[in-house]
Parts: C-alpha cells; sequence; structure tokens
C-alpha cells in the first residue's frame, strides 16, 4: 500500500459495530435472562436469581434494565442510571450481573433483547426469567408466541398468583409445553417452547408497591 492510499484509508470513518459490554461468560454456559424495569429493584428480584440459579443449574443471572416498558407508563420510569446503580447494589450475588444491554443496543422489546443475544452468542443456553405476576399479561407483549420459541421460560411463582397465572391465556396455549418442575434442571438444554413453574420460597415485594409506599411518603400522588 503507498502513501497516498494509506492516507485515504486513514481519513475513512470507522464504520465497524460497536457492540455493548456483556457480562463475562464461558461458551456452553447457561444464562438466566431477568428483564424488567427494576423501577426500583428489591430483594424479590434477587430472590427470585437465587431461586433460578440453583433449580435451573444457572451459571449466570443477568438482569436486563430497560430503558423503557411499552406497557407501562413512561413518567413513572425513574432514570436508568439511578436504577442500574441501585440494581447493583440489590444484586450482591457474584453470579448476578447488572446490564444496561438494551438501552445500549437500542431496544426495549424482549423479541428484539433475545434476537441480539442468541446471534451474539450463539454458543450460550439462554432461560428467560418470569414472576408469576406476569405471566398473565404475557400474551400482551409484542411477539410473545415468538419469544416462547426463541428461549425456554421460567415462570417463578409470586405470591397472590399461583393459580391466577396459569389460568390465562397466555398459560393456557403454553400448557402442552410444560415441563414438570422435578425437571427443571433439564429446561436451559431443551428446545423452545419449553417452561416450567416453579415454586419456592416468596417474596411479597413488588416495584409498583415500593413506589406507591415512596410516594405516599412524601406526599405524592400515585
Amino acid at each position: 500500500m503507498n502513501r497516498k492510499s494509506a492516507r485515504r484509508q486513514a481519513r475513512r470513518p470507522d464504520t465497524s459495530p460497536v457492540w455493548p459490554a456483556l457480562p463475562p461468560y464461558g461458551s456452553g454456559q447457561r444464562i438466566g435472562l431477568l428483564g424488567g424495569s427494576f423501577n426500583p429493584p428489591h430483594a424479590g428480584h434477587r430472590l427470585i436469581s437465587e431461586l433460578a440459579l440453583h433449580r435451573l443449574r444457572l451459571d449466570a443471572v443477568w438482569w436486563l434494565v430497560t430503558p423503557g416498558n411499552p406497557l407501562k407508563d413512561p413518567a413513572a420510569l425513574r432514570p436508568m442510571a439511578e436504577r442500574i446503580a441501585e440494581a447493583g447494589l440489590i444484586a450482591r450475588h457474584p453470579r448476578i450481573r447488572v446490564t444496561s444491554l438494551e438501552a445500549d443496543v437500542g431496544v426495549s422489546r424482549t423479541r428484539d433483547t433475545l434476537r441480539f443475544l442468541t446471534e451474539r452468542c450463539p454458543t450460550l443456553r439462554f432461560v428467560w426469567l418470569m414472576g408469576a405476576d406476569n405471566l398473565p399479561s404475557f400474551h400482551r407483549w409484542h411477539a410473545w408466541q415468538e419469544i416462547a420459541g426463541m428461549v425456554p421460560i421460567a415462570v417463578i411463582d409470586r405470591p397472590g398468583n399461583t393459580l391466577h397465572a396459569i389460568a390465562g391465556r397466555a398459560a393456557n396455549w403454553l400448557a402442552r409445553y410444560r415441563v414438570d418442575e422435578s425437571d427443571a434442571a433439564t429446561l436451559a438444554d431443551r428446545a423452545p417452547p419449553a417452561w416450567v413453574f416453579l415454586h419456592g420460597r416468596r417474596s411479597p415485594l413488588s416495584s409498583t408497591q415500593l413506589r406507591r409506599a415512596g410516594q405516599a411518603e412524601t406526599g405524592q400522588s400515585t
């Protein structure tokens, strides 16, 4: 390459993609994905993660702090940096990693997040983690059946949702793909659609209730 060609190449803008940083991982690992607003994060998120780590034999759980939820009021959403920082304080576990992946990639829909991750990390075995309080509204998620066909799903029991969760539209559609809880440790190895309902120690905490309590203390309306 002559000097003139080298100068022209040096002036060209770098158009290579800039990939967001991901938590460290190894080929073939089992990774649980817990998405949500984390507005605010609380001990219930950690409890769900610890249960999934143990029962699903996961290597790690990644918390995907979303920049926004199409199904929730954006006015109630606290700044992303605050939620990320607080989530890091709540997680306090060597195998729970807090990420801003969705903001970095520029997505807010679970389907798009999973597309990115499965293409970026084809050797990893992902499992989507969901509290039982989210299952009744799962059919309202964008491309929810496609999501179920992309990765296995673990639904973790929540107080007051044990029976309600499995009676909804999404649960009825998913019923034929349900894995017995005694086989939960095999979920990450199964081809989707596949899901399991996990029972265990439950936390009564919810982000909505914590926000309302905080607003009541400061005299704000909900």
